[in-house]
């Protein structure tokens, strides 16, 4: 049984840490602020996430185990909160995100006429 809790935690840890690395490297790569932000957000969740639960199993149970999932959930409800605030305060210095397809504006009301011969947006 130890076997197999090893195994699971030390696949946790190291998925956690593939995430981690691979959302570092995608960061460098990103070409504006906004998506940087995104991927840090998301790689942050899913590499911590990982990381921290291969590490209660590795704890098994009791207060460090209980100390690790507060962190989690730490991790889980600021990290979303921080990079909308981040994201408004780029938005309000006036840093302007780069699209390839700027839908703004772009908006019509759909039909529901069968005959009107428009694809619904």
């Amino acid at each position: 049984m130890t076997l197999a809790v090893d195994l699971a935690s030390w696949g946790l840890i190291l998925l956690g840490s593939f995430f981690t690395l691979v959302g570092a490297f995608g960061l460098v790569r990103m070409p504006e602020v906004f998506t940087r932000m995104h991927a840090a957000s998301v790689t942050d969740t899913l590499g911590v996430g990982f990381l921290i639960l291969g590490m209660t199993l590795q704890a098994g149970f009791g207060l460090v185990t209980l100390k690790l999932l507060f962190l989690l959930a730490l991790f889980v409800f600021t990290g979303p909160v921080v990079t909308h605030a981040l994201a408004q305060a780029c938005l309000h210095e006036g840093i302007k995100p780069l699209l390839a397809e700027d839908r703004r504006g772009m908006t019509r009301p759909r039909s529901t006429d069968p005959d009107d011969g428009r694809q619904p947006s």
